[in-house]
């Protein structure tokens, strides 16, 4: 996240580090930074805090209360917050049942998305794809995690943004939200850091060769992949 997106949930209680915001269209300004901030929680950690304060919120903002309000409301209206009668707000963990679903959503966007990616993505923008892996090679993914589940999530969105639909685009942002979190918390599982970058690397080759089905096929089955093992071994979703 830039030093200008706030991050409002902070793991054991650490404070806060939100901007205030300016005075054009406060409710879309709170509207976006809680979502940003919301997408870089990891709210698949069993110990993470998912309570939002709404005080908290509005002294952090510097605003008052009504676009804070408002832009929960269009939160809440989305399924990414949830309020709960005389306990309060609350991000919203998805059930593994549905996790599996959004992700196996995922796999047939992005397989979509790799093949018209080999039509008429171009060759500099495919080649782009390699180099967010370059700093693993000399060393396992293992040794660097965070920067490798980094890397990992802009992979699998850059795949996305090359097959060039907006609107394959527009319906991954919001499945993005909670396939981010659970790529995060399930990447040092089972040895699967190892074995992602190699298929992410098959997957770049069959792009750069724009074999059409190969690339289809690997991206399809390397996700569903993901969905086997949450199906597995994700017992704390319930």
């Amino acid at each position: 996240m830039s030093t200008t997106t706030a991050k409002l949930i902070q793991r054991a209680a650490a404070p806060l580090a939100l901007a205030p915001l300016n005075a054009t269209s406060l409710r879309d300004q709170a509207y976006a930074l809680l979502k940003a901030a919301i997408a870089d929680t990891d709210i698949y950690n069993p110990q993470q805090e998912l309570r939002l304060d709404e005080r908290q919120l509005t002294t952090a903002f510097g605003v008052s209360r009504t676009p804070i309000r408002e832009a929960l409301s269009l939160l809440e209206q989305e399924g990414f917050i949830r309020t709960m009668p005389r306990r309060g707000i609350y991000i919203v963990r998805k059930s593994k049942r549905q996790i599996i679903e959004m992700i196996q959503m995922w796999a047939a966007l992005e397989s979509m998305a790799a093949r018209l990616a080999t039509l008429y993505a171009p060759d500099a923008e495919i080649a782009k794809l390699r180099h967010l892996f370059d700093e693993f090679q000399s060393s396992p993914p293992s040794e660097h995690m965070s920067e490798y589940s980094d890397a990992n999530i802009t992979f699998h969105t850059e795949v996305i943004r090359l097959g060039g639909s907006q609107t394959m685009i527009d319906v991954t942002r919001n499945l993005l939200l909670h396939v981010r979190a659970i790529r995060r918390a399930t990447i040092t599982q089972d040895n699967r850091a190892s074995r992602s970058i190699i298929d992410h690397l098959k997957i770049i080759e069959a792009l750069e060769r724009r074999d059409t089905e190969l690339a289809e096929r690997l991206t399809r089955q390397h996700t569903l992949d993901l969905a086997a093992h949450v199906d597995r071994y994700c017992d704390f979703l319930g």
